[in-house]
């Protein structure tokens, strides 16, 4: 098997992992509050980080205020923020409308780039945000439908707290671009874990989670989204990345919202609507048209890490 075949394993599996918050975050959601269960996560996953940091011989990370400043921001937004929404907003969406608007993140990322920095957008980005934007309100656009309808009150409300992690997970990526000395992967990884931990554990006790039962399925879900996406995730996706070009791995950003789509049905039971199918096929279209106006470019892949 030849590396780029590799590679390109290594991203897809990456990205179905990645899929499979949306519906690991929809379990949690009946079981555990919001910052709890971000908390839980990254006290799951930070001990692993560590090992990793000390048997790849990584050397820790030394940011000045500036930048320290900026890590901090970053794992608020895009470690806190991110989880955080996206388990508040599975509660009324249902786990495959949530996956399509999730993966709308290359073109959301590209758009709060335009827009912060000022860049001149190319016809291929245009067209990727103009498809991003189709297929969120095609799965959202006001409609007759019960509460756990992709198109009802509740459910069009979730769909808007995931498009707010979505932007959340964007800026992280803006503010990665300022950092003065860039972090190594892990390491930055490690240190997104350790910072969301930090920021998520006094709103975690003040939801006093410990005065109910907890439920043995949303521990599993909080452990899963842990171990799998969070952590194997990373390794996954920065294995396979290396073997392929950056607008090559940015493609397969597009298996999200498909993995999205497969396990909610698989895992949850959920029915999948023509008008998700559709918003789907938009959201697929939106990351190929991202990833041609980035042609050309080196990429890290980071943008696409689990988060």
């Amino acid at each position: 098997m030849s590396e780029r075949i590799k590679g390109m394993a290594l991203c897809a599996l990456a990205m179905v992992t990645v899929g499979s918050t949306v519906v690991a975050s929809k379990v949690i959601a009946g079981g555990l509050p919001p910052f709890t269960a971000t908390a839980l996560r990254f006290a799951m996953a930070l001990p692993v980080f560590l090992l990793l940091l000390r048997v790849t011989r990584t050397p820790w990370p030394r940011p000045d205020r500036r930048d320290l400043a900026l890590l901090l921001c970053q794992a608020g937004l895009g470690s806190v923020g991110y989880t955080v929404l996206l388990i508040l907003g599975v509660r009324w969406a249902p786990a495959a409308s949530a996956g399509v608007v999730a993966g709308t993140l290359p073109a959301v990322a590209a758009l709060v780039a335009v827009l912060a920095l000022r860049e001149r957008p190319g016809r291929y980005l245009i067209g990727s945000i103009v498809l991003a934007t189709a297929g969120v309100l095609a799965i959202s656009w006001p409609g007759e439908g019960a509460a756990g309808d992709s198109k009802s009150p509740a459910a069009m409300v979730g769909n808007l707290l995931v498009l707010g992690a979505v932007v959340c997970e964007a800026m992280f990526i803006l503010l990665n671009k300022r950092l003065r000395v860039p972090v190594r992967p892990l390491a930055l990884s490690t240190l997104m874990t350790a910072f969301g931990l930090l920021l998520s554990l006094v709103p975690a006790l003040f939801e006093r989670a410990w005065e109910h039962p907890l439920p043995n399925d949303a521990l599993a879900g909080v452990a899963y989204y842990a171990l799998v996406p969070t952590v194997l995730g990373f390794v996954l996706w920065f294995a396979g990345s290396a073997r392929l070009k950056g607008a090559e791995a940015a493609l397969f950003t597009a298996l999200l919202p498909v993995s999205a789509l497969i396990l909610a049905a698989l895992w949850l039971g959920e029915s999948i609507s023509l008008a998700q199918v559709g918003g789907a096929a938009c959201v697929l279209g939106a990351v190929g048209l991202a990833s041609l106006d980035g042609r050309g470019e080196k990429g890290s892949g980071h943008a696409a890490a689990p988060s």
